[in-house]
């Protein structure tokens, strides 16, 4: 199965039969839960009388994103281990085992043909009990780097699905099989870049930057950018910011007057934001690399460096190997992002080669191959 599909255009749709009884575990993040949605959404279009019910943890996102979807969820009281103070996790064999009552009294109400796991604190309780009872379990690793618990789980897997090449070395070679990351099917629409800069009230003949840190923000990227503002106007470069909401209001008073910066704490129209965009200044996680892959954009990464494994520098280093991306470190960021930021903007070599580079890497049908896997398995 470690065959790969890069035809990004492909029908992929070998699934003939009735679709089954189908629950999805796990989320935590967006990069998690978004992935989950679109895969879900992908089984309805191929077999719409397919029974999905997701499983999350409880006061987590996917408790509000998943039912916003239009899905039946059902949360677990689990968390993670705690790395930061041990004693609060004198609690967490407790939890565990509830977990796994819980898990086990799902299974006998829902009795489900197949279990997908996405990653996040609930997903590995709910296929490590699908694997004992011998009910078929698939993975879909979304980043470069497995986390422990889905290297365990990948052991006794039907199937896993990852985002990046190379990733026998986290699961049996024959179960893994390379389809990306499912992504948001609205950012691959065609918009002329003209158009795109008018969105954004900004100069068609100048150099656009996108930078993106997350709902929150990413703070070396801000202070990095808030630093050396000025030298976006000196170099003829603008600036399209997504500064995310903590400190939104600082950074407008800084912006203020500057006909070159377009600045929001939230971009909701991602989809003109990166037709805008020359070039893009983001963290490293899953789906944002997905989505610039997909966009086939020059891109600088500062990976989140407190990300578990440091799966953000696997996922950029992954980029860096290829010629498809430049890395700049996170504790370096204020010191070097906009030297590297004027560097490529002045570079149109280099740009080519990493837009040429990323381009390669694109499989926009992650979600519809991973579906019709799964279907085909249980039918």
């Amino acid at each position: 199965m470690s065959e790969e599909n890069n035809d990004s255009n492909s029908s992929y749709s070998p699934f003939r039969g009735q679709g089954g009884r189908i629950i999805i575990a796990g989320g935590g993040t967006g990069g998690h839960i978004f992935p989950a949605l679109a895969i879900a959404n992908a089984i309805k279009k191929i077999a719409p009388e397919t029974q999905i019910l997701f499983v999350g943890a409880k006061g987590k996102m996917e408790m509000e994103k998943v039912p916003q979807a239009g899905y039946e969820i059902t949360g677990l009281d689990i968390v993670g281990f705690n790395r930061s103070s041990l004693i609060k996790n004198i609690g967490l064999p407790y939890k565990i085992l509830k977990s796994f009552l819980q898990v086990q009294k799902i299974f006998k109400s829902f009795k489900p043909d197949a279990v997908v796991g996405v990653g996040g604190y609930s997903s590995f309780p709910v296929l490590r009990y699908a694997q004992h009872r011998a009910i078929k379990t698939f993975i879909h690793e979304s980043n470069s780097f497995a986390g422990k618990a889905n290297v365990m789980l990948g052991k006794r897997a039907t199937e896993i699905f990852t985002a990046s090449d190379g990733m026998e070395k986290f699961f049996p070679k024959e179960k893994t099989l390379l389809t990306g990351n499912p992504i948001r099917k609205n950012i691959l629409l065609s918009i002329q870049h003209e158009d795109a800069i008018k969105f954004f009230a900004l100069n068609d003949n100048k150099k656009t930057v996108l930078a993106i840190g997350g709902s929150l923000g990413a703070k070396s990227i801000n202070e990095a950018i808030a630093t050396h503002i000025d030298d976006f106007a000196k170099n003829n470069l603008q600036l399209i910011w997504q500064t995310g909401s903590t400190t939104i209001d600082q950074f407008k008073h800084l912006t203020a007057g500057r006909n070159n910066i377009w600045i929001s704490d939230f971009i909701a129209e991602m989809k003109y934001a990166y037709a805008a965009a020359d070039m893009v200044v983001a963290r490293a996680g899953a789906m944002t690399i997905a989505e610039l892959v997909a966009v086939k954009k020059p891109s600088i990464l500062i990976p989140y460096p407190f990300a578990a494994e440091d799966h953000q520098t696997a996922n950029a280093m992954n980029l860096v190997k290829k010629d498809a991306a430049i890395m700049v470190k996170d504790n370096e960021a204020k010191e070097k992002l906009m030297a590297t930021i004027i560097d490529l903007s002045k570079n149109e070599a280099l740009q080519n080669i990493l837009k040429q580079n990323i381009s390669s890497l694109a499989i926009n049908n992650a979600d519809d191959v991973i579906a019709n896997e799964i279907l085909k398995s249980i039918n």
